[in-house]
């Protein structure tokens, strides 16, 4: 080089970058060779089996219930209306408070009718006179008649005279019984036990009879009814299910009712089917069934009128089902699948089909059976032929929810500390 005092030839030149190029493929071929020495070294070192949990799979008949959206409506409820009109004179019942049959609610003045049944006595009295004067002229008459005395016209005539004045005696007394009938319609009693809602009309208010007559009405509360609506997809799922021998229905399909609040709570009592609509609404697609449920008034947990509420079918049993935890069925590209200990305690992976959830188990319809070990945890730590340590769920654990600790976890935790 100029100026430095050392000068390379091109000669050198080439010498120089071969060196190079040798010196940089060395260090590559000593970096690739300690690369593959450690994979070696990871690949050869043995692994030792996962601590897992597993549970023992058995076919057994399974009680499932049947689930569904219903509301509430009172097993009878009345409509109070007024037979009559006038003004409303009194109300005698506290709004939504409860009410005893024959109890009065109602009062509406009085004194119209009371002046038109006085009248309507007044009008029989009047005919039964016109009565009695007729019946003592044919009785005069008819004597006389025998004995050719009097025409056979005089004789007719008095015939129909008594008879009209008997005519009018009966639709005289049937006017009083009107008359009385409407009197008493001004007293409006509940015809039932139950809860009474809120007056449409106040005192002083005119009563007009047709769609302007309504009061009030009268709910009965116990028992209380429960409706709900079954698909055609729902009822074709249930019967085929039946046919192949899935799910077998209790005798005489006596399902017991439980309905479920909205803060998730059951209701205490239990109810029976009571009504079922053999017809679907073309509307909707479905068809009506209901329920008839002890509701106590005295209780604390009551049901109202128009809640919604789930209500479940019980007595419905899956025969020879197996049920594991949802928690250990995966879904891989071809579909669900389990993982299995099998009796050497090696990993196996099993395709399963699954059917319907049961809390938080869900029903293997395929590909497990009897004596089959589930594995629950550490599921994602698992491969095909992995050694594995199991131990199986406890009940207490099993009813808790969770699953009981690995040996080295609890090794761990009983351990003494230093």
């Amino acid at each position: 080089m100029e100026g430095s005092g050392l000068y390379l030839s091109s000669s050198n030149k080439t010498l120089t970058w071969r060196v190079l190029i040798k010196l940089m493929s060395a260090a590559l071929l000593l970096l690739t060779a300690a690369g593959c020495g450690s994979d070696k070294t990871a690949a050869v070192q043995p692994r030792g089996p996962v601590d897992v949990t597993v549970i023992t799979v058995h076919p057994q008949d399974v009680p499932i219930t049947i689930p569904f959206i219903g509301t509430t409506e009172s097993s009878h409820q009345v409509e109070i209306r007024s037979r009559v009109e006038g003004f409303l004179e009194k109300k005698s019942y506290e709004e939504g408070g409860y009410v005893k049959a024959g109890q009065v609610m109602f009062q509406i003045d009085r004194r119209p009718f009371e002046a038109a049944l006085q009248q309507a006595r007044g009008e029989l009295a009047e005919q039964e006179a016109r009565l009695s004067t007729a019946a003592a002229n044919l009785n005069r008459i008819r004597p006389l008649a025998e004995k050719n005395a009097v025409s056979k016209k005089d004789l007719d005539d008095a015939v129909g005279q008594e008879q009209a004045s008997r005519a009018a005696v009966l639709s005289a007394q049937g006017k009083i019984r009107d008359a009385e009938l409407k009197l008493g319609y001004t007293t409006i009693k509940s015809p039932i036990n139950g809860f009474a809602g809120r007056a449409k009309k106040q005192e002083g208010s005119y009563i007009s009879a047709g769609t302007d007559s309504l009061l009030t009405y009268v709910a009965k509360l116990d028992p209380i009814w429960v409706t709900f609506s079954v698909s055609e997809n729902e009822n074709l799922k249930l019967r085929d299910e039946i046919l192949k021998g899935t799910v077998k229905w209790p005798p005489y399909k006596e399902f017991a009712v439980e309905v479920i609040l909205a803060d998730g709570t059951v209701f205490p009592n239990k109810g029976k089917l009571n009504f079922a609509d053999p017809s679907f609404s073309s509307e909707t697609g479905t068809y009506q069934v209901r329920a008839e449920i002890a509701n106590p008034t005295k209780s604390t947990d009551v049901l109202r009128p128009g809640q919604f509420l789930k209500v479940n079918l019980l007595g419905a049993v899956r025969p020879n089902a197996i049920l594991v935890p949802r928690s250990a069925v995966m879904q891989g590209a071809k579909g669900h699948f389990v993982w299995i200990a099998s009796k050497e305690n090696l990993v196996e992976l099993r395709d399963v089909s699954v059917s319907d959830w049961r809390g938080e188990d869900i029903f293997i319809a395929k590909g497990l059976a009897s004596g089959d070990r589930v594995i629950l945890d550490n599921l994602i730590k698992l491969s095909p032929g992995l050694p594995v340590k199991a131990v199986e769920r406890t009940p207490a654990a099993k009813a808790a929810g969770t699953s009981p600790p690995s040996p080295a976890k609890a090794a761990a935790t009983t351990a003494p500390k230093n």
